[in-house]
């Protein structure tokens, strides 16, 4: 059991090595492959301590950003993504006992990733073997097979390494068409990559205007950012009547560019208005809006301000972060006034609405934040008939840490399973426009104060990713629930059987 352990912990460590700032996908596979030589040959009963290990491992690295917000928010939110790993293990150890273990092995990965990415106060999907397949062959399958389709490719890779090295000696020619047509399956979606139409095109500048001071506290100095990208907004303006830029059809600010209502806050209402009338175009503004029905909460949105006009289609955030944007049971199980829950005076209200914002005639889906590691926001709007995608997030809490690679890799990674241009805006970093293959076209590193203004094609195809919707997570879902029943309901009969045998070598019968 110790090397078995030992070999978990490193497999965790390696697994988190895939993902950003490291970013080293390839070691994907042999990560999952440790984890299973660690499990193998283990009852129920031990198989979860060496999961539980690799769980602890990789979670605690691949979120060590987490410790920004604070050390005991990282070991509270980390301890709790690490506990599903405990059925995980129970799980592998079921599978391996089958002949086809190295499917069932990839099916309980999956299963596992999908319910901790939902739950529980909606889960948290950082970590998701799709997340760090940027720039892979496995990526190129997101349009065909979605996120959770990718994941599944990539656990199946790793657990048929396992496969192979445990049978190298006395594996026979027909044995090898197991990773041979795992490999075809892998690389076809690059010799075969699914074709977009473009239907239009139209130009976005997206303002990146950053934080004085440390970058860190948004809220402290929140005029100061709203007064960062007026300017911008106003010196783009400038520029385009000059000839030196072209004009865009509609400017993207990030989440939180105005920390206030904009509708109450005169002063931050004006400024808005006067930067949407200099440009001339609408501006997609990302605002921290009271909530009408309730005004013990608050609404994090992206609201669109028409020139002359005022605002327009509005966009709630649907994933608010617990313990940072909402207190779950608020005073019932961690008292408000415990530690940094002092922030959070306001539980931010849920989104609802998957219809695509309109802005200049173009439909948009929009994300904030944390929304874009969650499927069925961005792509439930893109099947509404969205045109293009906009990411509007702040992370400047996170500025010096990895989280911002890995959330811009996940953008990237939208990008291909929806075959729309992704719209990046960040507060301060990092912010991007990518196209439907994932390519950066433009970026703006961490703290940099700039505005892109780039021509983004429009397109109206949808994938048969998005097409398929969240149905893949749910199936994984309902595999893990049939999978558990077969084996309770198997070893419920054996014991029922096994009783029946004794009770007749008692009374003397035959054995």
């Amino acid at each position: 059991m110790p090397l078995r352990c030992l070999l978990a912990l490193v497999g965790g460590l390696v697994l988190a090595a895939a993902f950003e700032p490291v970013g080293l996908a390839w070691l994907m596979p042999p990560a999952i492959a440790a984890l299973v030589f660690s499990v193998r040959g283990l009852a129920p009963r031990r198989a979860w301590i060496p999961s539980l290990l690799f769980g602890v491992a990789f979670v605690f690295t691949v979120m060590v950003w987490m410790r920004a917000v604070g050390t005991d928010a990282w070991i509270a939110m980390c301890a709790l993504e690490a506990a599903f790993f405990v059925p995980l293990g129970l799980g592998l150890s079921w599978s391996l006992r089958t002949p086809a273990w190295p499917l069932w092995t990839a099916l309980w990965w999956v299963g596992i990733e999908t319910w901790r990415s939902g739950f529980p106060f909606s889960g948290m999907p950082f970590g998701r073997l799709v997340y760090a397949t940027v720039d892979t062959p496995w990526a190129d399958a997101l349009p065909w097979i979605g996120m959770t389709g990718v994941s599944l490719l990539v656990a199946l890779t790793g657990t048929t390494l396992a496969w192979l090295l445990l049978h190298l000696r006395d594996i026979g020619r027909r044995a090898y068409a197991v990773p041979a047509a795992l490999a075809v399956v892998t690389v076809a979606p690059v010799l075969v990559p699914f074709h977009v139409d473009e239907s239009g095109t139209t130009t976005v500048a997206a303002v990146q205007g950053d934080v004085p001071g440390t970058g860190l506290d948004v809220v402290a100095v929140h005029r100061d950012v709203t007064a960062n990208h007026v300017r911008l907004t106003q010196e783009l303006a400038e520029a385009v009547a000059a000839g030196d830029r072209p004009r865009p059809d509609f400017v993207v600010w990030p989440e939180n560019s105005t920390a206030v209502d904009p509708f109450t806050d005169t002063e931050v209402h004006a400024d808005i208005v006067a930067a949407s009338d200099a440009i001339g175009v609408p501006v997609l503004v990302g605002a921290m809006a009271n909530d009408p029905l309730d005004d013990t909460q608050v609404l994090n949105q992206g609201v669109v301000y028409q020139p002359g006009l005022g605002s327009g289609d509005r966009y709630t955030k649907r994933h608010p972060v617990p313990y940072g944007e909402y207190i779950p049971f608020r005073g019932s199980l961690i008292p408000s006034t415990y530690g940094k829950l002092r922030m959070v005076p306001r539980d931010m209200a849920r989104g609802t609405s998957l219809e695509p914002l309109r802005v200049a005639d173009v439909l948009v889906a929009d994300a904030i934040c944390f929304d874009v590691a969650y499927d069925e926001g961005i792509g439930g709007q893109v099947a509404r008939g969205a045109q293009l995608v906009t990411v509007q997030t702040s992370n400047a809490m996170f500025s010096r840490t990895g989280q911002l690679a890995q959330q811009f890799e996940i953008s990237r990674l939208r990008a291909q399973e929806t075959g729309r241009w992704v719209v990046v805006a960040a507060i301060n970093g990092i912010s991007g426009v990518v196209r439907p293959d994932g390519e950066v076209v433009a970026s703006v590193p961490a703290r940099g104060q700039e505005v892109m203004v780039e021509t983004i094609g429009l397109s109206d195809t949808l994938t048969p990713a998005v097409r398929l919707g969240v149905w893949p997570a749910r199936l994984a879902l309902v595999f893990l629930v049939c999978h558990t029943i077969t084996v309770l309901v198997a070893y419920r009969r054996r014991r029922r059987r096994d009783r029946a045998v004794e009770a007749t070598v008692e009374q003397g019968g035959p054995a």
